[in-house]
């Protein structure tokens, strides 16, 4: 019998359940404590207790109805507010996880379920040979009404299952796959590794591309998505500044991996042959699936893009850097202070004001919104600085314009159909009470290509005194080259019988109904021979770059209410702009870009995100589809992203990007 006098009126007794390896069932201990212990005691009270030898370092409490880790070992039970009703855990900190990769290939890891899912997905991309993990995350499947499909699911996980601590040295393995012993070594200057990729780990799996379903299953896994799916399907992003345990993730449960902040930073061939992989296959996946929008002339693009992909990924030799010029750090070094020195553009020199290239062209407008009987009509355009200005001929450019187009904080949408010699840039032009649309017509590509970088430009509030004009023309026009199914000159037709795969495999299953196999297989073959002499690795980058191009590149969708309205609506969030779009029209209604974004935050008590803009541009919004964190994480995320530079190493600030996207709660 314990008597008051040996153990205190304040003690009490605690029940702790301890979880034991997979297959052995846990135990249930009974402590008696004293509001003054500390959590390190406790857990050294509990081992002492088990009597188990075993190593019970990765193990730690967690508190079950408060849902939280108790890893500050040097606090009391009384400071954490422990009492005799808290029902505790010792259970281990690192569990398994199903994480469905970008190529839809299911992986089985050991991931850190008490460290914050930021840190957790870090370790990931680190164990995988993925650079810049900032910008992916986990996002939680939508739940499958059809339980036979779940069902499925289930089976397939475990059919095509690849355990990845079998490859990294063990459970929370410390090495990256294929090195136990070694780990990438980066330069502290410029954040970039002192070698190859290959070169430390061999050979990667994970570096290959993954073969093109048959027609069927594609079929199984398509599903015609609406802006409401989609913004359904938005809503699972875990939340950056919590633990997996925390959001109730269990051991061994299915999330996906995906990139999740769409700038891609610092794309580098000789060190990313993972990360562009990868990104390739969640980028082929989004058109195939539909998940986002282009044309019958785009899809052609992309099936011709695959195809080249699957056919030297099937021939290729494995992977080799050593044919790739090798720049000297030293002679990039001074040949960038050569060109600073005898006063040419770099890429950091933003503009030269005294002399702003200006465009002046004879082009076509249309205005919806007026009715006319000739759609198009031909003026004189001038675009100078950030403004379209028109006129009704050349002579008259000399006096006032009948109209002026200012671009900041415009929409430009590509209407083109190289076929059809159709080259037509959409203007969205914000207004107080909408989005005005205008649109442009040229006469050829050269045209086309000067007038669109200008205008992309422009709605970012740069000239084309800026450097990156000339790329984004170039980068415009190798675009359209690869639009072009028109074979290239002397080249003879393609022979359908030569191309050894389903045509099929390469569009997504609607475009695939409309249109007979061999018809497809032409018209894939003739796109090919535009592109047939890139390389590997080229033809991934050019891809991921088609994809970055088109208009819906890079959005999140998710259903809101704002402050005042009484209709639900769809918030669209990108890299550089949030844009506020008609639920039944599904066009945009009004953008707002982050760079006139004064502040913005969170009344966690009613959920509610508020956002200032410049001008006195004030607007408030809930959200329906996910929780307002998911929201506010997006837009934290992408201003953390902005700040990062190629003067940086590797290692984010971290406390910033929580300032950033974390809750005040």
């Amino acid at each position: 019998m314990i008597t008051a006098a040996e153990y205190g009126e304040t003690s009490w007794e605690l029940s702790v359940q301890v979880d034991q390896k997979a297959g052995d069932e846990s135990m249930k201990f009974k402590l008696r404590v004293k509001g003054d212990l500390h959590i390190g005691g406790l857990m050294l009270k509990l081992v002492e207790k088990i009597k188990a030898p075993q190593d019970w370092s990765d193990h730690a409490l967690w508190w079950e109805q408060r849902k939280c880790w108790l890893l500050k070992t040097h606090w009391t039970l009384d400071k954490y507010g422990i009492q005799a009703d808290a029902d505790l855990r010792y259970t281990p900190q690192h569990k398994p996880l199903l994480l469905q990769l970008p190529n839809m290939r299911t992986i089985k890891m050991t991931v850190s379920f008490s460290s914050v899912v930021f840190k957790a997905v870090a370790e990931i991309c680190r164990i995988l040979n993925i650079r810049r993990s900032e910008e992916l995350s986990l996002l939680k499947p939508p739940d499958d009404p059809s339980k036979k499909k779940k069902k499925k699911d289930k089976n397939s996980a475990h059919e095509d299952l690849w355990d990845i601590d079998l490859l990294s040295g063990g459970p929370g393995g410390t090495g990256p796959m294929y090195s136990k012993t070694m780990t990438a070594t980066y330069d502290p200057e410029n954040g970039m590794p002192v070698s190859a990729t290959s070169l430390w780990f061999g050979e990667n799996p994970l570096a290959e591309c993954q073969p093109n379903l048959p027609p069927a299953e594609l079929a199984k896994l398509y599903q015609p998505l609406s802006l409401v799916d989609k913004a359904t399907n938005n809503a699972g992003w875990l939340d950056s500044s919590r633990s997996l345990m925390e959001q109730d993730i269990q051991d061994e449960e299915r999330l996906l991996l995906r990139f999740k902040y769409n700038v891609f930073f610092d794309l580098n061939p000789k060190y990313d042959a993972v990360r562009i992989t990868q990104l390739y296959e969640q980028a082929h996946w989004s058109i195939l699936l539909e998940e986002i929008d282009c044309t019958e002339e785009e899809m052609l693009m992309f099936a011709s893009l695959q195809y080249h992909i699957c056919k030297l990924t099937i021939s290729s030799e494995p992977l080799d850097h050593s044919n790739e010029p090798e720049i000297d750090e030293v002679e990039a070094a001074l040949s960038n202070l050569e060109v600073t020195l005898e006063g040419g553009h770099t890429d950091r020199i933003l503009e030269d004001i005294t002399d702003i290239p200006e465009l002046a062209d004879s082009l076509r407008l249309f205005r919806p919104k007026r009715l006319t009987l000739r759609p198009y009509k031909e003026y004189w355009f001038v675009f100078k600085d950030t403004t379209i200005s028109y006129y009704k001929n050349k002579e008259a450019s000399f006096g006032e314009p009948i109209e002026q187009f200012h671009l900041r904080g415009c929409e430009v949408v590509p209407d083109v159909n190289v076929t059809d010699k159709k080259f037509g840039i959409k203007l969205l032009l914000p207004v107080a009470d909408g989005m005005n649309e205008v649109y442009i017509r040229c006469d050829n590509e050269t045209q086309y290509a000067k007038w669109k970088a200008a205008c992309i430009l422009a709605s970012k509030g740069k000239t084309m005194a800026y450097s990156s004009y000339k790329s984004e023309v170039k980068n415009i026009q190798s675009f359209l080259q690869m639009k072009s199914l028109a074979p290239p000159p002397g080249q003879a037709a393609p022979d359908i019988d030569a191309m050894d795969m389903n045509a099929e495999c390469f569009v997504s299953t609607r475009y695939a109904r409309k249109h007979k196999t061999k018809q497809l297989t032409a018209r894939i073959l003739e796109a090919h021979q535009n592109i047939a002499r890139l390389s590997l690795m080229e033809a991934k980058m050019r891809f991921i770059q088609a994809w970055q191009s088109l208009p819906e590149f890079g959005i999140n969708y998710y259903i809101v209410r704002f402050k005042g309205s009484k209709k639900d609506e769809i918030l669209g969030i990108s890299y550089n702009r949030l844009i506020r779009i008609d639920m039944s029209t599904g066009l945009p209604v009004t953008t707002w870009r982050f760079a006139n974004m004064k502040q913005w935050n969170v009344n966690w008590e009613i959920r509610q995100v508020t956002i200032e803009f410049d001008q006195n541009v004030s607007i408030a919004f809930c959200c329906l589809s996910c929780d307002c964190k998911v929201v506010h994480e997006f837009i934290g995320g992408y201003i953390f992203l902005s700040t990062r530079s190629k003067d940086q190493n590797e290692t984010l600030d971290e406390d910033l990007f929580h300032k950033l996207t974390g809750g005040q709660e």
